[in-house]
């Protein structure tokens, strides 16, 4: 059973300006609570008990609705990425890389799962990465989009063309057993080289496709 969660939180969300000049996305609110507070509900529902929440455009913000948080079957930790605005979410991994010992879950800030989501990535067991998807008629330029062969990821990547796409990633990977080295020592590498901090952290994981260890 994975206990650990990772939300990708630190982000502004410019395409959803003007309603993150002022929040993060992950503050937007639906139904009277923040994205923020429905991920840890969710989560938390299925059985999460710790999550790490990278946080850096208007940290403090988010630091305040933490803090407000008052749930007994998690604790939530926020670890700030300093150099968010100048580098992609790979670098909000990175940040976070020496907590990713055990299996665990991460979750893009603007990812909104129900709690039969959750369950039901917690309950897939057969791959070391899994990439949650949908399947939709057509996928646009803006779209995660994925290119699978059965269950196995080939490749994914917003530059996939129509033919090869046949579902997209909304945000949400489980990682266990080798697939948690054999991600966080793909994301040091990535970092390594100069273009690193300019990477979304899934062209990791679309690196790490060939090896036939990420799944959907």
């Amino acid at each position: 059973m994975i206990e650990h969660a990772i939300l990708l939180s630190a982000g502004q969300g410019s395409r959803m300006l003007p309603l993150t000049a002022e929040r993060p996305k992950c503050l937007i609110e639906f139904s009277g609570r923040t994205l923020l507070e429905w991920q840890v509900e969710m989560l938390a529902r299925g059985g999460v008990k710790h999550i790490d929440v990278v946080t850096g455009f208007m940290t403090d913000m988010v630091d305040e609705v933490i803090a407000r948080i008052d749930d007994p079957r998690v604790t939530i930790t926020t670890r700030f990425n300093p150099f968010f605005k100048v580098a992609d979410n790979l670098g909000s991994c990175w940040i976070v890389r020496e907590q990713m010992h055990q299996d665990f879950l991460i979750l893009n800030g603007d990812t909104l799962v129900s709690e039969q989501i959750v369950r039901t990535v917690l309950q897939d067991r057969d791959w070391p990465i899994a990439v949650t998807v949908d399947v939709k008629p057509a996928y646009d330029s803006d779209d995660m989009k994925v290119e699978r062969e059965g269950e196995r990821l080939v490749h994914i990547g917003k530059t996939l063309t129509a033919a090869e796409s046949n579902s997209e990633s909304i945000g949400f990977l489980a990682f266990r057993g080798e697939g948690v080295e054999l991600f966080r020592e793909t994301v040091r590498k990535a970092m390594r080289t100069p273009e690193g901090v300019q990477h979304w952290y899934l062209k990791v994981i679309d690196s790490i496709a060939p090896t036939g260890k990420v799944g959907t």
